[in-house]
């Protein structure tokens, strides 16, 4: 008995050192990333919105935290996301520095700062500022054929049955029918999808979700959520895969035939990846339109990103889209370049993938968002990253420029492409407290919802 007590009282001051030796480790690691996070720096505009006029002088603050241990910071400010402007080192002397930039002409600036840490870990932050958004320029006119070449796709989709099949699924949701969908596109592709509505009502408002960049499967919630609000909502892959299937399949799928899927026959506009994803919106679309459950009036399309750049482009493309609401839209402005600033992804200007650039370049025209704006009639939201360098700011508002329909564009001022730190919130709450709301009541979006 002494000898089992006594190797119970040995392991149980094994694991009280075992113990104490992670809490000092935990407040030790705490302590590290303390002392960095002390040592970084913080940037401030002078305006928090970000947006000037022209003739006027954006000025950031530079606020340094012990800045003995920075020998120095490089800083970096290029006009559009591209062409740079000043670059350049500061030498902390003081707890401050600032640096200015005039506006003489419309567009928009990003200010890179980049520092090591005592620790020689490697910082960046990023300043923004727009001046005039109202008044920046297309970089390229659309095709003269443009109208012409959209409208015969069209007419040849039209040719191909719909095919629709619909597989109900029990979800365990009450008051939630769901259904996997699968719709005939071109050249023998599929549409798949996942279709969600109240379990009761006749008569209900339509909303199309379209999906960002990349190869994953559908999650269920993203159509369910919405039906349980009174949507008949369709959510569709942007590729002709299954929707559900597990992680590996995917990988696979994203590293071997779709691996750059954008550059997929991007030197002609017949033979582009993106124009079966732009058919497979407006087939979308158009049979949400001619369901006997559809409403007749309300028909949403939604998505971020490259969904932001299917929906722009689903509005512009099919006359029944009531609201489209985008946010960080991909697709604008593809020959940005030309005119010194970056182009919106996939940034086909400069593909170093032994194409021929002049066919990329003219095959971009066909699928720029911007050409697809001025036939756009319904209220648009439209959320844009003052620090996107993904979708920059200043192509998507030469877009949006042609836009004679009703709109509202929620400017983000702290945003890269992703929400880092809630920085796309105030686009979030604007659909999910105004927009949405009001367009499920067959109300007017800008209203404010009461």
């Amino acid at each position: 008995m002494v000898y089992l007590k006594t190797s119970f009282d040995f392991f149980q001051r094994m694991k009280l050192q075992k113990n104490i030796t992670f809490v000092l480790l935990f407040f030790a690691i705490l302590l590290y990333n303390f002392a960095i996070g002390q040592e970084e720096i913080t940037l401030s505009l002078d305006k928090k919105d970000g947006s000037y006029e022209t003739s006027q002088t954006a000025i950031w603050t530079l606020n340094f935290s012990k800045n003995q241990f920075l020998d120095s910071v490089s800083f970096t400010l290029k006009k559009g996301g591209l062409t740079t402007l000043k670059k350049g080192f500061i030498y902390p002397k003081n707890d401050k520095a600032s640096i200015s930039y005039h506006f003489n002409a419309p567009g928009a600036v990003l200010l890179k700062l980049r520092w090591r840490d005592k620790h020689s870990v490697e910082h960046e932050i990023t300043g923004g500022a727009i001046a005039s958004p109202e008044k920046i320029k297309l970089s390229a006119k659309a095709p003269d054929d443009f109208e012409s070449f959209w409208e015969n796709q069209i007419t040849a989709l039209h040719q191909i049955p719909k095919n629709t099949k619909l597989k109900k699924e029990s979800i365990g949701v009450k008051g939630v029918k769901y259904y996997k969908t699968t719709l005939d596109n071109i050249n023998g592709t599929k549409i798949r999808g996942q279709l969600a509505r109240p379990a009761k009502g006749d008569k209900l408002p339509a909303l199309l979700i379209v999906q960002w960049a990349g190869v994953y499967p559908l999650q269920k919630d993203w159509v369910i959520e919405k039906a349980k609000k009174g949507w008949l909502v369709l959510n569709i892959n942007a590729h002709d895969l299954p929707i559900n299937e597990e992680s590996n399949f995917y990988k696979e799928q994203a590293n071997g035939p779709l691996k750059n899927y954008p550059m997929i026959g991007n030197e002609d506009k017949s033979t582009s990846y993106f124009l079966r994803m732009y058919l497979s919106c407006y087939r979308a679309a158009q049979y949400l339109s001619e369901r006997k459950d559809w409403n007749g009036e309300t028909l949403v399309v939604m998505g971020t990103s490259q969904g932001g750049l299917q929906s722009l482009m689903t509005a512009g493309l099919h006359p029944k889209i009531s609201a489209a609401l985008a946010l960080v839209p991909a697709g604008f402005d593809m020959k940005g370049p030309s005119v010194g600033r970056k182009g919106g992804w996939p940034q086909w200007y400069d593909t170093t993938e032994n194409k021929n650039i002049s066919k990329v370049r003219e095959t971009s025209r066909y699928f720029d968002v911007a050409n697809f704006i001025p036939k756009i009639k319904c209220p648009v939201l439209v959320g844009i990253g003052l620090l996107d360098e993904t979708c920059p700011p200043e192509g998507i508002y030469a877009g949006l420029n042609q836009l004679t329909s009703t709109k509202e564009i929620v400017l983000l001022p702290n945003s890269e492409h992703q929400n880092k730190n809630n920085s796309q919130k105030t686009y979030y709450d604007k659909i999910e407290g105004q927009w949405l709301p009001n367009l499920l009541q067959g109300k007017h979006p800008i209203i404010e919802f009461e």
